[in-house]
């Protein structure tokens, strides 16, 4: 499973929730590409759509 560490304070979007680009439900949370999503989601959606090397 993925875990991600969004401590640092660009994860945190003090303007406002949005709507989160997996589940569209609202969070504060951003990516590392500024895109609102939680980081279960986040987590949840690298453990389901990237590839390994065992994928190969």
């Amino acid at each position: 499973m993925a875990l991600l560490d969004w401590r640092s304070p660009e994860h945190f979007d003090h303007t406002g929730d949005q709507p989160c680009v997996i589940c569209d439900k609202p969070t504060p949370l951003r990516s590392d590409r500024g895109k609102p999503v939680h980081k279960v989601c986040a987590e949840d959606w690298i453990d389901r759509y990237s590839s390994t090397e065992d994928d190969q």
